[in-house]
């Protein structure tokens, strides 16, 4: 379950970083070019900052909730 919390996590990061120093390898991939479409580079930015931070709480929450 930890090591399992911690991928999540990282993953997590993984997409705030990214979407927060606009990349423009991970804007460009084909699943974000559709958030890209329907909210435009920045709205998409923040749609996976937001994403990014559900996961991390998601996270969390099975390292502190998970049995």
């Amino acid at each position: 379950m930890i090591f399992t919390s911690l991928i999540l996590m990282a993953g997590g990061v993984f997409t705030i970083w990214c979407a927060y120093k606009d990349y423009d390898w991970f804007m460009n991939n084909y699943k974000a070019r559709i958030f890209v479409k329907m909210f435009g580079r920045d709205g998409a930015r923040i749609f996976y900052m937001g994403l990014g931070v559900f996961i991390v709480l998601c996270a969390v929450a099975m390292l502190f909730f998970g049995s």
